[in-house]
């Protein structure tokens, strides 16, 4: 009978406690979402807040693209390299294709002022991230028409595929596109 008491009054004192540790588990958790919340918000607001290469996803993308609107693409490179590494397929989608827009519109504001040799390295780093970003959403439209704009400016300037960094030098009779029904020569 001792022993029934005793079971019985541990079965009904359980819920209760494990209830308890629930409650205090998930205040705990919501005390750790509020904080990315609140670093997200201050990245969104551009306040430079510092984010370690392990925060979560979302505080990860919001701090690349924090960068992105600063123009610090270098240092929005390792960040979306570290999502690849435990970041959901959205958030790497998006990380991957705003660098690469960064990237594409670096290069073409140096190609309409005239810089061509110092906007081959950019529309490389643009190609390449928006294919990072096709492998992870094969049917992303944008990403698509976007990676066949920075393609044909390379196959508008051939040399900057075969040579390296800023000592690419194009052929100034080659710079114009391929595109089909286009007559070759000056306008």
């Amino acid at each position: 009978m001792m022993l029934r008491a005793q079971l019985r009054t541990l079965v009904l004192a359980a819920p209760p406690v494990l209830l308890g540790l629930a409650a205090v588990a998930a205040t705990a958790w919501g005390l750790h979402l509020a904080a990315d919340n609140r670093t997200i918000r201050a990245l969104k607001a551009n306040r430079d807040v510092a984010v370690t290469a392990d925060a979560p996803p979302a505080v990860l993308l919001a701090r690349v693209e924090f960068l992105i609107r600063l123009d610090r693409l270098t240092e929005a490179q390792p960040l979306v390299e570290a999502l690849d590494g435990h970041g959901a397929v959205p958030i790497r989608d998006d990380a991957h294709y705003n660098l690469a827009n960064a990237y594409l519109r670096r290069g073409l504001d140096l190609i309409t002022q005239g810089k061509i040799d110092a906007a081959g390295p950019f529309v490389v780093l643009a190609r390449q991230e928006y294919r990072n970003s096709l492998t992870l959403v094969p049917e992303d439209w944008d990403a698509k028409f976007n990676l066949d704009v920075a393609s044909r400016l390379i196959r508008d300037f051939p040399a900057f595929e075969r040579t390296v960094g800023d000592a690419a030098t194009a052929d100034r009779k080659r710079l114009w596109t391929d595109i089909p029904g286009t007559p070759r020569g000056g306008p």
